[in-house]
């Protein structure tokens, strides 16, 4: 199992291709700094289960994506497609919710918070808005939990061919 870290943040971007370019100006080699949509993210359990899948895939050679990264954006939104991916997980510019996740990585919460506002509070899941993110039917949730439809959907991602 990798070491993994999942922080959240507020933030406000004006550049993605700036802030990724800053992500990286920060992380060593073999560290991954995946920024993730917080408003689109489950629980704790929902982004741990993605990125292993993610590792998984690799080991695998199974993944959908050539980037690690990229393969832990798919895999925690449960879809095959990039564009998809980001549509659900990935940043916009603007205010906006950040979850950080961090795998292998030495702390780099210092760093993080001198680009965004520490807020874990925002890792907390809305379900309404879940329900719309991830098209959940009222009858899916009588039968199981947000937490719960997404990691099966992740998992489901494997077997799904």
């Amino acid at each position: 199992m990798e070491n993994i870290q999942i922080l959240g943040f507020r933030g406000h971007i004006d550049s993605i291709a700036d802030t990724l370019k800053q992500i990286d100006s920060i992380r060593a080699e073999g560290e991954i700094i995946q920024l993730l949509n917080a408003d689109a993210v489950c629980s704790r359990n929902h982004i741990i289960h993605g990125v292993n899948h993610a590792f998984l895939a690799f080991e695998r050679g199974e993944n959908l994506a050539n980037d690690l990264s990229v393969e832990i954006v798919l895999r925690c939104s449960a879809q095959r497609q990039i564009s998809k991916a980001f549509k659900v997980l990935g940043l916009k510019e603007g205010d906006m919710n950040l979850c950080a996740v961090l795998v292998n990585c030495e702390d780099h919460a210092a760093d993080l918070e001198s680009m965004f506002s520490r807020d874990d509070g925002v890792l907390n899941p809305d379900v309404e808005k879940l329900k719309k993110i991830y098209k959940i039917s009222d009858g899916q949730l009588d039968v199981m939990s947000v937490d719960d439809i997404l990691i099966d959907r992740i998992t489901k991602l494997i077997v799904d061919y």
